[in-house]
């Protein structure tokens, strides 16, 4: 490994805070959207393929901005690129609402509100919590930090329902836009102090850093793995509530699914993060995309009730963001932290093509063929392959030499 720039640090205890604190909200905000399937479908007279369609660009624009947006943070910290995330995420939470058109609708959900999460959640974070938080602890801080951001998932999506019902869905979104805004002062709390670099120090340069990464095998079933971690969860996340409405069960049964997911998150995520430090992590990977695998076919086999669709959730939930302290852990623990926030986007922007096909044919193959099970079927058949694609990670730092000088 080759040296890294020196730095002060910042404390463990603001990072862990304020890092936290930002995840819950953007992430915590998101994990609701598929609430709002309905009330705007309904209203606006659309299909649920335009919804999905435009939830969908969300995620691949959140993913295509994710490395840009990771450079910036490796480069300039990640204070700014989280102020303008926190201003483009109420932007778009307000377009959300005042679009009447499917493209208006796209533009806003999709395109603002993916740049916007690019900047506000893990891969930004991470990078912070890379630089400033030991080796040692690292899995485990990125444990914390995920925890926290499923607790806000458990605590939003209760909100987000409340206020659709007493204050109608546009309206709701605009108080979303408000709480939004309270990412930039946390922001504070993430504002690295300026890096310096010896005369001595080799410092990668950031082409050299995506040719090696690219290159390297074990990054790349890293980025097939997370593919399929998007597909899975943002399917279920957004298409669930209408699943089980179509299924004629109560409308709270969906709401408590979801919060359910959230809080049993909060446990999955945290363990995921101590095992990383003393288990081989592409283990606990290759586990948890195939106890996915496993419940979803449970859950299909049973009678649908209330008590299945929350014992699903719960299980789901314990597995369901598991898979981010682990990944970004490996990726810190093979190519150093420098461009920790620039590389976890990049693995990240995988989990979000996964996430656009998830989502958009959860609405495409419903209009088609007025179910759901194909896609279930196909996000079975993905976790085994995830559970398979795993296991040849080497999770060993890669070996750098520094240029040789020339000679005259």
């Amino acid at each position: 490994m080759t040296a890294q720039p020196t730095t002060e640090k910042l404390s463990m205890t603001q990072v862990l805070v304020c890092g936290a604190a930002i995840v819950t909200l953007s992430m915590g905000i998101r994990h609701g959207f598929g609430l709002w399937l309905q009330p705007i479908t309904m209203d606006r007279g659309w299909t649920r393929e335009t919804f999905a369609f435009a939830i969908a660009i969300q995620n691949i624009a959140w993913g295509v901005a994710g490395p840009f947006a990771g450079v910036l943070a490796d480069r300039w910290g990640a204070f700014r690129v989280l102020i303008i995330g926190a201003a483009l995420y109420a932007l778009g939470l307000v377009g959300m609402a005042l679009a009447t058109s499917g493209l208006g609708f796209t533009g806003s959900t999709g395109l603002l509100l993916g740049m916007a999460q690019s900047g506000t959640t893990y891969a930004v974070v991470y990078g912070v919590i890379g630089r400033h938080v030991a080796a040692e602890r690292r899995s485990w801080a990125m444990g914390v930090t995920a925890a926290a951001g499923s607790f806000g998932q458990f605590l939003m999506v209760p909100l987000e329902n409340w206020l659709i019902s007493s204050w109608g869905w546009q309206n709701a979104l605009f108080i979303l836009g408000c709480m939004a805004l309270a990412i930039a002062p946390l922001a504070f709390g993430l504002r690295e102090p300026r890096r310096t670099g010896a005369a001595n120090i080799v410092q990668q340069t950031i082409g050299a850093a995506l040719k090696e990464a690219m290159a390297y095998p074990s990054f790349r079933w890293l980025m097939a793995g997370y593919f399929v971690c998007g597909f899975q969860v943002v399917f279920i996340g957004v298409h669930m509530p209408s699943y089980l409405k179509d299924k004629h069960l109560p409308a709270d049964v969906a709401t408590t699914a979801l919060a359910l997911i959230g809080l049993f998150n909060v446990f999955g995520t945290y363990i995921a993060g101590v095992l990383g430090q003393r288990l081989a992590k592409r283990h606990i990977l290759s586990a948890i995309y195939l106890l996915r695998s496993v419940a979803i076919v449970i859950f299909l086999l049973v009678p649908l009730t209330p008590a299945s669709v929350y014992v699903f959730s719960a299980v789901m939930g314990f597995l369901w963001l598991s898979t981010v302290p682990p990944t970004n852990a490996v990726v810190a623990q093979i190519f150093g932290v420098q461009y920790m926030s620039m590389l976890g986007g990049l693995v990240f922007f995988s989990h979000q093509v996964g996430s656009f096909m998830g989502v958009w044919l959860g609405g495409r193959l419903y209009d088609s063929t007025g179910s759901y099970d194909i896609v279930w079927y196909i996000a079975i058949a993905l976790g085994v392959f995830a559970a398979l694609a795993n296991q040849p990670v080497r999770e060993t730092p890669i070996i750098r030499t520094a240029p040789r000088p020339t000679t005259a």
